[in-house]
């Protein structure tokens, strides 16, 4: 879901924030008044007194949303079947000030899938930033791993931030530099 527009919404709780794009965490008071200004793979851009701040999906129901269903796999789905929701995965993670998401902004430089211990899975990722002095870098790492390790049969999700090669517009997607109007 994406939301161009500014929704109204008042916190119908205390709530865990991010604040954009300097990456501190706050909270937010039960009665804070803002607008949501982008609503993209589960999470939540929020403007609130001058701020922007990050809201996780399963804090959802503060902003009055549902929080996200929980994955599923069907039994027995091979590395396959989970490699395919490693990437519908990744493509929830989104930069709060960008509405692309971190795989068509090529941001994720390799995956793996490795085997762990009763049937499960690790998987290790390589990322980078679209700036290295990006403030959000350790929240994006962040969701990254926390949205793979959703993942039934997924163990642990090792996620390394590289800066090797840099990145550059190039990386991007035609769809993302089109969004983004880098065509």
């Amino acid at each position: 879901m994406y939301s161009r527009s500014s929704e109204p919404v008042r916190f119908e709780r205390d709530c865990p924030a991010v604040l954009v794009p300097q990456g501190d965490e706050v909270n937010l008071p039960a009665g804070s008044v803002g607008y949501i200004t982008q609503a993209l793979g589960g999470s939540y851009t929020v403007f609130v007194e001058g701020n922007l701040f990050r809201i996780a999906g399963s804090d959802a129901d503060a902003l009055g949303k549902e929080p996200p269903e929980p994955l599923r796999l069907p039994e027995g789905a091979d590395d396959e079947a989970v490699e395919q929701l490693v990437w519908k995965q990744l493509r929830t993670c989104f930069d709060p000030e960008i509405p692309v998401n971190i795989v068509d902004l090529g941001l994720i430089y390799e995956v793996h899938l490795l085997p762990a211990d009763a049937g499960q899975r690790m998987i290790e990722v390589k990322m980078t930033l679209t700036a290295p002095a990006c403030g959000m870098g350790d929240i994006l790492v962040d969701d990254v791993r926390s949205k793979l390790e959703m993942i039934p049969t997924v163990a642990e999700a090792d996620v390394e931030l590289v800066f090797d090669p840099p990145w550059n517009r190039t990386m991007m997607s035609e769809v993302a530099r089109l969004e983004t109007g880098m065509l």
